[in-house]
């Protein structure tokens, strides 16, 4: 596991606890993120993307145990897709609660992921909340493959930027995404 800075964690933290924009590296892309219970700083989100409320948002947990606090029914098969996952997998999930409303899509539902990340995990763990991630771009632009891909607007836009990760060349991924309904009938969104 590569070394976090205890300082570069710490600003995050104060960011996100003051309603502010973070820009920071993920298991899949660099995202924005905030409070996933703000509905202010999740409204900031929004705006920075140049993003209609209509598209909804991920959020990002550290482990699955906090899974029952921000959704309603958890289908068993939900435990199993996590575990046995070998990529980043976001699972869209049918009743959302705990969140922001903004955040959460009109029919309800909100995509959730178990992150797999040094910084993720314990910006994550010292915040106990869930954080928003969409990838760090305008609306309508591609999505930065690396830090260095992240337009100035964007960049400026924020409020704090990690300094983790910065230099890494990511594989540009995003994650899997997969609609789960209560039953444990579940489709692909995105492979």
């Amino acid at each position: 596991m590569k070394f976090v800075d205890r300082n570069d964690i710490n600003q995050a933290l104060e960011t996100l606890k003051s309603g502010g924009l973070l820009l920071y590296p993920t298991d899949t892309i660099w995202g924005i993120g905030c409070d996933a219970t703000n509905p202010e700083a999740v409204a900031k989100v929004f705006a920075l993307k140049g993003r209609t409320q209509e598209k909804s948002l991920i959020v990002l947990l550290h482990n699955e145990n906090q899974l029952s606090s921000y959704v309603q029914e958890i289908p068993e098969v939900a435990y199993q897709l996590i575990e046995y996952n070998e990529r980043p997998l976001t699972i869209v999930y049918s009743k959302a609660k705990n969140l922001a409303p903004n955040a959460v899509a009109e029919d309800g539902s909100i995509g959730i992921r178990i992150v797999n990340h040094p910084f993720c995990e314990q910006l994550l763990q010292r915040f106990r909340k869930p954080l928003i991630s969409t990838s760090a771009n305008i609306s309508g632009e591609a999505s930065p493959k690396s830090f260095d891909d992240i337009s100035e607007a964007v960049k400026e836009g924020v409020d704090y930027i990690a300094a983790y990760g910065r230099q890494e060349k990511g594989d540009g991924q995003s994650s899997t995404i997969m609609k789960l309904d209560p039953s444990g009938k579940f489709e692909f969104i995105r492979k």
